[in-house]
């Protein structure tokens, strides 16, 4: 993916296993499997049935942890946390999972994705005492638990969640227990695996493949596991509401390898591919996609399109977190330190470029100047996505309009500004079928708000930037 100079980032992955003899050193191969969620940090914390360890830190999977350091995370359970940055900002104090110490029971906390009433929550719990230690809306959930009253824990946890309003997968270890939530309407992913006699549970089933578990189920949205000693049990916190999974984790987030309710995120991309390629009417020589999250929808738009696939761009593997920069300009420079243009295969070809979505559209810009420079007579690019023209407020970083180029430009005029020869988005009606949730079944339906403007849940305006605040109603 080129997240990092797109502006289209997830925030994290989690991760959690409970009955297992080295719960941390599974959690770390789970963790690298879930990498591509997040960049900036990564933690895990382990527990053997009397106290809480972990060991967290800024970077990647294998720059936080070594053999030593996991050897000594010693338990039978742990959860783990892979961080992109959007909610509360940087900063080592944010990394998850966060830890919780009092005198009735300690709690670790993993989540994935964003609190919409986090801001509205933390005036509330800090009138009544509260002292925040981050500026994470994860440690919402904490504090809502911790003055939830004296009952058990579970009944703690299940009172708080039901508190909360926006997109959350969260993963809850005590001492005793590993309590697993989802939001009311589904928004992220996250499933159920089993490893031997262990229960684990990931954002992706890609993790469950590099560990050897064996997927079980996804979980349900408002659905509330506790898994501990004595197996599995579930609970609800909430009644269900309308199911409303990210599109964008069938389009762009998720990895090739993963499923998500049964459906495989690479097989969805190829099939968003070709209902493209029936979308669009366009004489090339050549297809190519945008590495890596395009290709298979590059492969989808070659095969029904008859245009054959070659790889006209190649993603420079080698290239580190170094040139991940704040600024624009250093984000465009960091396109070409991410991609080449195979000059022999687009030199005096005319190329049909296939993108998952254009946020900013400078990355969009400097590729089709690429392809232009290295001989391509012309760049016809082809979106698998609607045009992203509102914000996101449930967890990825794009949550004002003014970043987005299709907010503020019809389609001519983004052609214009990033100099195809043309450009084609998919329609929002074959985005739905193409990635193979019906809408006659509740339980499968998709959250399109950053292409439609409808979101499934409310917003509050002390979610959204000043100049946002008219969506809010």
């Amino acid at each position: 993916m080129l997240a990092e100079v797109k502006g289209l980032n997830e925030e994290c992955g989690v991760f959690g296993i409970w009955g297992h003899e080295n719960p941390a050193q599974i959690t770390y191969y789970g963790l690298h499997a879930l990498q591509h969620r997040g960049q900036e940090g990564a933690g895990i914390i382990t527990t053997d049935g009397r106290n809480l360890n972990g060991i967290k830190g800024e970077g990647l999977v294998n720059e936080v942890f070594d053999e030593n350091k996991l050897k000594s995370l010693k338990g039978k359970a742990a959860i783990g946390h892979v961080r992109y940055a959007t909610a509360g900002g940087g900063g080592v104090e944010n990394v998850q999972p966060l830890l919780f110490r009092s005198t009735t029971g300690s709690l670790a906390v993993a989540h994935n994705g964003n609190i919409v009433n986090a801001n509205h929550l933390k005036h509330h719990l800090e009138r009544k005492g509260s002292i925040f230690q981050t500026t994470s809306d994860t440690e919402v959930l904490a504090h809502l638990m911790k003055q939830s009253g004296n009952g058990p824990m579970k009944e703690r946890a299940k009172s708080a969640l039901s508190i909360l309003k926006g997109a959350f997968a969260y993963l809850v270890l005590t001492e005793d227990a590993l309590f697993v939530a989802l939001d009311p309407n589904g928004l992220r992913p996250l499933s159920i695996g089993q490893l031997g006699d262990a229960w684990v549970v990931a954002s992706e089933t890609c993790a469950f493949d590099i560990i050897g578990a064996e997927f079980v189920r996804s979980v349900e949205p408002g659905e509330f596991l506790i898994i501990n000693d004595k197996g599995i049990q579930t609970d609800r916190y909430t009644p269900k509401a309308e199911r409303a999974i990210c599109a964008l984790e069938y389009v762009y987030f998720s990895r090739p390898d993963s499923d998500i309710d049964g459906i495989n995120i690479h097989s969805a991309r190829k099939r968003l591919g070709k209902q493209l390629a029936k979308e669009v009417i366009v004489e090339a020589d050549v297809v190519t996609g945008v590495p890596d999250s395009s290709i298979s929808a590059a492969i989808g738009f070659s095969e029904e399109s008859g245009i054959p696939y070659e790889l006209g761009l190649i993603k420079n593997r080698y290239v580190g977190r170094t040139f991940i920069q704040p600024t624009q300009e250093l984000r465009e420079r960091g396109v070409k330190m991410k991609l080449s243009p195979v000059r022999s295969v687009v030199n005096g070809k005319r190329v049909v470029m296939v993108d998952d979505s254009i946020v900013r559209g400078t990355t969009s810009r400097r590729i089709v100047t690429m392809l232009k420079e290295a001989g391509a007579k012309e760049v016809h690019v082809v979106i698998s996505s609607p045009p992203m023209k509102n914000p996101c407020f449930y967890g990825i970083d794009v949550s004002t309009d003014s970043e987005l180029i299709a907010s503020g430009n019809e389609i001519e005029e983004i052609r214009q500004l990033i100099g195809a020869d043309s450009l084609t988005f998919l329609s929002e009606e074959g985005m739905k079928n193409a990635i193979g949730r019906p809408d006659d079944n509740e339980t499968r339906g998709l959250c399109m708000a950053c292409f439609t403007g409808n979101y499934p849940t409310e917003i509050y305006p002390d979610t959204v930037m000043p100049h946002e605040k008219e969506l809010v109603h």
